[in-house]
Formats: C-alpha cells, structure tokens, sequence
C-alpha cells in the first residue's frame, strides 16, 4: 500500500532525550532569542514533504531582512507559542499535512492534543497556515483547517489566509501560488521589503574524510550507527528491525502486471502487531541509477563525506546520516526517482553552462503562469527524475555534494499487512503490485520499493535477504465482539488487510468463538489472471469462514463490472447487515476511484431502502463513520 509516512533525522537518541529534559532546550522563543531568528515555522510531516516545505520558507525569510528556523513541534514545549510576542516582528507558520483519515502525522500529535485541550491566551501571536492534503480523501486537508480555526480561537492573529494543498493535482504548484502571495502579505503586516537577495544558499558544508575510520562511516542505517549489525528492540522509525524474507511469490498466474506475496520473520523482535496495521519497509535505490548518477557528474562514489549544517544551533546536523558515502546516501537516504521539486531546479540552475539551459530550468521555477505549466509538461507529466534531467540537460553538471543537499530524502514505504498476527505472530505477510510504466519520454520508471522487493528472494546466494522495516499500528481494526457481522470492500491489492481479517475469524472459531456473518466483495480484473489469494478464499468459503464470496471480474464480459455494482446486486442484504445487525463495513484500496464509488453506492442503497432522502443518508452514512463502524484504509 502507498501511504504517506514521515523519515526522522538522526538526531542520535541521546541528544533527543536530552532535549527533552532541559526545559531551556525545549523552549523554542529561547532559542529564537538566542540565534537572532524571529519567523519559526513548525511542520506537521508524516512523507517529509510538510518539512521540506517549512525548510524552503525558513529559508526564504531572509530575502525579506529576516531570519527563519524549521522546527518540529514534537521537540518543543507548543506552550511558548503565547511567549513569542517578545520577539520584535515575530510570526509562526505552520505546515500541516493531514493524515489518513483526517489525522495529524506522527510528529503533530501532541501538539494537536495540546491544541484541543490548551485554553490558553494567544492574543500576541501573529501566525499562517499552509496545509497539506489530498482531496481524494473524505477529510481533506482536516489538520490544517483546524490548527488555523483552533489558533484564532485562542486569539492569535492571522496574517494571510490558509493555503489548500492538493497532493492529488499539484503540490508543488499550489505551494508556490500560496507563498508568492504570503511573502508580500507578512512584508504588509511588519512594515518590511523584499532586500532582492536570492535564496540560493547553501544550508551544509561539505566535508569530505580521508582518513575516515570505517567502522564510523554510516552504511545505510536509520539511526544509530551500526543499528543493523547490533539490533536492540524497541522498533521504530528511527530504529528498524532486519526482517528475513522468507517467502516471495507470485500471485498471479498470468496477465501483464506481477503482484507478490512476501513474508517477513519477525522472531525474536519483541514487535507485535494487529489485523489491519501496516508495514513500513525501507527500500533502497537501484544501483544502475545511482551508478548512472555519479557517472554523468564525474565523481567518485565512495569517497567518505559529511554535510554539516553551517547553522551551528540547528537541531538537525546533517540532511542524512554523515559521515557516509555518496553512494549510500544515493542509495538509502535520497530519493533520485521522483519528479524534483522547483527549489530543486532553481538551484542547480546556477550550474548550467548554456545560458538557454539555466532560463530553461529557472523559468520552470517561477511563480509565472507558463513557468509553471512548463514544470507541469516537462517535470511531472513526463516523470523526470533527477537522472533524467541530468540526461535531458547536457550543460548542467551540479556538484555532487551539492545535489545531494537538496534532494529529498529516500522515504519508507506502508503496505497494509496481510496477515493476522494470532495465525502467524511472528511472519508478517506484504501484498505488493510491481510499479512500472513507460514515461512520455520513452524511458522506463520502476516504482522503488516494490521493484526492490521484487528482487528480495528468500535465499540471495546462500545469503538471508533482509528488509528494513517496524509496525506502525492503524484505526483499521475488527469490531471488539467477534459476533458483530463484517463487510469488507476491496479490489485488487485492497484485499491485503482482510486476508488478516478473515485469518483472524477462522481462527476465533476454531477458539469455539462465535463468530459473526464474514462478507467479501472483491474485485480483479480477470478470473484467471489476477485473482489473488484465490485458493485460500475458495477454502474459507467452503469452510463457512467466509459466509459470502462476492468477486467481481471487471475485464471478464462486455460491460466492467466492479465491486460497488455488487453491493448494488445484493443491496437488501447490505442493508439489513448495516440497518439490523449492527454490521462493521471496511474498504480498502484506491483512494480517487473505489473508494468514492463505493460510498456512493452505499449512499443510493441507504436513500432508496431506508426510504430517505440524499442528503439523510449521506448523514447516515457520516454517522457510522464516526461510531467506527464503517472504516477505510485507502491510498491515491
């Protein structure tokens, strides 16, 4: 599953408990005070995007003869937010990214609690909102909202309204709509001008070790160095367990597409995990790109080096692990694969050779209408990567070290686990679809995490593949009674977490449980080529385990049949299930097409038997959004 998901720096662990014993550390109005900063801007980030973007205005404060810091609202105490009025034209901004279904990221959830229960006068404060969504969700953009709603309740004031953006269009785009209205705005509010200084600054210094010890040199762990080779629970983001590989196969029997099954052994790890929750996994770049890389640049991959921040009080030293390789940072900490952003372009600009190269790449970084459409054409739509634009622009030949300062980094990626951890406690099962496409280029992208897993075969040579990888726990959760009746909606690899679900059932019965009525609606494209799990669904069925088996062969006849013509086929059973026995419904899957048809089937289907009206049952539905009882674990 293609989640959203945040990387922590590594910030060793000691100094991040250190940080949270001092009072003085934890007080960002303190440090403002002490480095002559008076714009902080706090990011709520669960993919790294909501922290790149809070870098970008940190940095771009001091084109207006002010200084900015990024910071994490995990590592400070939020309460100070009522004492940065004693800084002389101070502002807080605040990018938030939503996640899942409405949720703050891991980072901001304490700073969200506080916020709901904080009464608190903030009348001194001057803030902005920018937040971060994705409006194929129900609750699009949920987290901004409501910091920027919450903040003016407690008096703060609001120097330019909260900026909406849409990960399902542009980003990027709307990003730098909302900040080329927002600097002008804050310039208005305190009185300031624009000192026509660029921002291309370099934000880490390079250092590169010659005689460098090795066994110092980070080799692609999270965290602490040599966390790989000595593995110490708990397992986190910061700190993941190596998991073997120990079963990798292929679903399907025919058909274009490659859809897998790998298993991860958890023995011995202390990690647990629930039906539902999902998997985070560590890919790694594929070496043909990064070698590619430092060919095109003329480098030397393996030459040892440090980026260090030259913003000595910064809580983050490094953008990645130092000291390190190029090599392994090209291939575990950044991410080479997708379209850069245009802070990304407008920098490396200044390296072009040829004049019409440098117009070229600035003008995709302008805020200019056809700059902006020249980004969308010739970035995103055609899928540049880094290497491709390397390939596609002969005269820009950046430094290395340079690059890798600002690229973004590598992230984890989530599966929803297809296992239940009652059948299998210590093997956590991944169903994956290969990502590969043709770009409009005619080069061949290959998704990064799943290609990578592709390739990570139980026995590599004699040698155990491992997988990077810890449990990050979900909302996605059968009912508490094992009687309550269950629904379940997803195609293709939607179908992940309900392996774990009907796994989980079979085995509360053969507890002498009784269990409720178990009911799938699945969908595939062909009978036989991609009907995943077949053999196991057909057994649970015919064991009674499954009570109804509803698949839906979409490419199969004439017409496309999907999973919410199903529900419509068998609606008075769906509605008594719901209406009368109090049933649980979950869907699982894509996010921009399924999900939002599903609903609406459900929608017609409580109109027309509940003999209400549009707009009652689309309430009705809300509501039992709102009990729990009908959950989505969707991706776009």
């Amino acid at each position: 599953m293609g989640c959203l998901n945040s990387v922590p720096q590594d910030d060793d662990v000691v100094s991040s408990l250190a940080r949270n014993t001092s009072s003085r550390d934890s007080s960002f109005v303190e440090k403002m005070k002490k480095t002559g900063k008076n714009i902080v801007v706090f990011y709520g980030s669960q993919t790294g995007t909501g922290e790149e973007f809070s870098n970008r205005l940190a940095k771009d404060a001091h084109r207006y003869g002010m200084r900015g810091m990024s910071a994490d609202p995990e590592e400070y105490d939020m309460a100070d937010l009522s004492r940065l009025s004693e800084i002389d034209n101070s502002l807080a901004v605040f990018c938030m990214a939503t996640y899942g279904e409405g949720d703050p990221t891991d980072n901001a959830q304490d700073f969200y609690d506080w916020l709901q229960e904080a009464d608190i006068d903030l009348s001194g404060l001057k803030f902005a909102v920018f937040a971060l969504g994705n409006k194929t969700y129900e609750h699009f953009n949920a987290m901004g909202k409501y910091v920027d709603k919450r903040l003016e309740e407690l008096g703060a004031q609001r120097i330019y309204e909260v900026g909406m953006g849409d990960d399902d269009g542009n980003l990027e785009e709307d990003f730098i709509t909302w900040r080329e209205q927002f600097w002008p705005a804050v310039c208005e509010h305190f009185g300031v001008e624009a000192t026509g200084e660029d921002s291309s600054i370099r934000q880490y210094e390079l250092v590169v070790h010659t005689d460098e010890n090795m066994n110092k040199v980070y080799t692609g762990e999270m965290g602490r160095l040599k966390s790989y080779e000595t593995q110490k629970p708990p397992f986190d983001a910061k700190n993941p367990f190596l998991a073997s590989v120990t079963v990798n196969r292929k679903l399907n029997q025919a058909g274009e597409r490659h859809l897998m099954h790998v298993e991860l052994e958890v023995t011995n790890s202390k990690i647990r995990y629930e039906s539902g929750d999902h998997v985070a996994v560590y890919p790694a770049n594929e070496s043909s790109i990064v070698n590619k890389i430092g060919e095109i640049l003329g480098a030397d991959l393996d030459t040892v080096i440090s980026l260090n921040n030259l913003d000595e009080e910064s809580n983050k030293k490094h953008p990645f692990p130092c000291p390190t390789t190029y090599r392994t940072a090209l291939t575990y900490y950044l991410d080479v694969t997708n379209p850069p952003r245009t802070n990304v372009l407008y920098e490396l600009a200044q390296y072009a050779t040829d004049p019409k190269d440098q117009d070229h790449l600035r003008k995709m970084a302008s805020s200019a209408s056809e700059g902006k459409a020249l980004y969308l054409s010739w970035v995103v739509e055609s899928r540049r990567n880094i290497l491709a634009i390397l390939e596609d622009v002969p005269s820009l030949r950046p430094p290395l070290d340079h690059l890798c300062e600002l690229l973004p980094r590598l992230q984890a990626r989530y599966y929803s686990i297809a296992s239940s951890s009652k059948v299998h406690p210590n093997s956590i099962h991944v169903c994956a679809v290969l990502v590969e496409y043709e770009t409009k280029t005619g080069r061949k992208n290959k998704g990064v995490a799943t290609n990578w897993l592709k390739n990570k075969q139980p026995s590599d040579n004699g040698h155990k593949s491992t997988v990077p990888m810890y449990v990050r726990k979900s909302q996605f959760r059968l009912p508490f009674k094992s009687t309550t009746p269950v629904m379940m909606i997803g195609p293709g690899t939607g179908i992940a977490p309900f392996i774990g679900f009907i796994q989980e059932r079979e085995w509360l019965k053969q507890q002498g449980k009784e269990v409720g009525a178990t009911v799938l609606y699945y969908g595939c494209r062909h009978e036989h080529e991609d009907y995943l799990y077949k053999d196991e669904l057909s057994r649970f069925h015919k064991e009674g385990v499954l009570t109804q088996l509803n698949v839906a062969f979409s490419r199969d006849q004439e017409k496309k049949v999907y999973v919410q013509h199903l529900l419509k086929n068998s609606k008075e059973n769906v509605w008594k299930l719901i209406s009368e026995e109090n049933a649980h419904i979950y869907v699982c899957g894509d996010a921009r097409n399924m999900a939002r048809d599903v609903l609406n089937a459900f929608y017609e289907i409580v109109a027309e038997l509940g003999k209400m009206e549009h707009a009652l049952a689309v309430d009705y539905i809300k509501k039992l959004m709102t009990k729990g009882r009908y959950s989505q674990d969707v991706w776009s």
